[in-house]
């Protein structure tokens, strides 16, 4: 059974930093696509960063420079390093996996539909 757990949010003034982890258990094969994730009240979900088994991680435009997206393959646990904060990146954040890292190439707007697992979210609250 795939868990991911999420946590390391919390409210922090603009400018400021946050780490976000994601510890992640049962995940098999050696295809996967794993992802973050963010929605705010009222708006639709969307795909923040993504790594693809081989390694290879892409950001939304809104956080690329800012967010840094790492795994720790001895410890199963995933980071979002996010810098620079702004009040529009408040939202809760998701850890969120796929056993075909094909869906790593789907388009941002679609990459929530190809994810099998999800953790229950962290808050991040950014004042201004």
């Amino acid at each position: 059974q795939v868990q991911l757990v999420e946590s390391g949010g919390g409210s922090v003034q603009a400018g400021g930093s946050l780490r976000l982890s994601c510890a992640a258990s049962g995940l098999t094969g050696s295809s996967y696509c794993l992802g973050w994730f963010r929605q705010a009240p009222g708006e639709e979900r969307e795909g923040v960063a993504i790594r693809h088994s081989d390694g290879t991680t892409n950001y939304a435009g809104s956080v690329k420079g800012r967010f840094t997206f790492t795994l720790d393959v001895a410890k199963n646990t995933l980071y979002l390093q996010m810098n620079s904060l702004r009040p529009e990146d408040t939202a809760m954040y998701y850890c969120a996996a796929a056993q075909r890292g094909a869906v790593c190439g789907l388009p941002w707007t679609h990459l929530h539909y190809g994810m099998d697992y999800w953790g229950k979210g962290t808050l991040v609250t950014i004042s201004s």
